[in-house]
């Protein structure tokens, strides 16, 4: 059976490096690859896991639909079929992790009946993996209109702030507002320097969310972060792998 995380927190918070390292530690647990989805415009997941940059689904479905415009598609294939045909190819397959890029949002015009075709494709592919990790950007919307509707585990990242925490709230209950079915939603707090200050901590329980994890501030992740360097080969010392592996090994008990 499929387990499907999603991650989401506004800009800053190390969403993306969370993702990664929950990537690496997953493809610790299984002999399979992990899917990953880049649900995030700005498509930056596939450095962190050493990847080329694949061809998006946002370029595919832009394509499909200048093709069909000009009546360039034909009769001999459907649109699933042409749509599931560009999908697999653009799929970038790794050694450990198999990379899908959504791209940027829509353009001008109606595509609510493309990415209902896009959604019903990634679920189908995702079927075939122990884990699907998505990466999103801060909202779920993107999630409910191209991405897939169930999700088994939403993370929400926030970084040691008040602000965040505050905003990793707003997007916990967003969820609820939107079209998704999450069975369970918990906060990672990142990059922790030291222990949490009493107001923090106000904060945190403020949420009103199960903490998954308190990720230390970690230099060697910082490091490659800046230097767009893949994270997926960290050693076992590194602070915040470690702290992604204990929450991890809690994790695969949900599903």
């Amino acid at each position: 059976m499929t387990m499907t995380i999603a991650l989401a927190g506004k800009g800053g918070t190390g969403k993306t490096t969370v993702a990664a390292l929950l990537i690496r530690a997953l493809t610790r647990r299984t002999s399979q690859p992990v899917l990953a989805i880049d649900a995030d415009p700005a498509t930056n997941l596939h450095m962190a896991l050493g990847l080329p940059m694949p061809a998006t689904a946002g370029e595919i479905r832009e394509d499909m639909m200048d093709a069909a415009q000009a009546g360039q598609l034909g009769v001999s294939i459907s649109r699933v079929d042409h749509l599931t045909r560009e999908i697999r190819m653009a799929l970038e397959e790794g050694d450990q992790v198999d990379l899908l890029a959504m791209g940027r949002p829509e353009g001008q015009g109606c595509y609510c009946a493309v990415n209902h075709l896009l959604r019903q494709i990634i679920d189908d592919l995702g079927r075939k993996y122990e884990y699907v990790v998505v990466d999103n950007e801060a909202g779920m919307e993107h999630i409910a209109r191209r991405t897939t509707r169930d999700v088994d585990l939403l993370l929400v990242v926030s970084d040691p702030s008040l602000r965040g925490l505050r905003t990793a709230a707003s997007i916990a209950e967003m969820a609820k507002e939107i079209e998704v079915n999450v069975r369970k939603a918990m906060l990672i707090v990142n990059r922790v320097d030291g222990e949490l200050t009493p107001e923090l901590q106000a904060a945190i329980d403020a949420t009103r969310l199960e903490v998954a994890a308190i990720i230390p501030a970690d230099a060697r992740v910082n490091q490659l972060d800046a230097l767009g360097q893949p994270l997926l080969h960290l050693d076992g010392d590194s602070p915040a792998c470690r702290a992604v592996e204990a929450m991890t090994d809690r994790l695969a008990n949900l599903s």
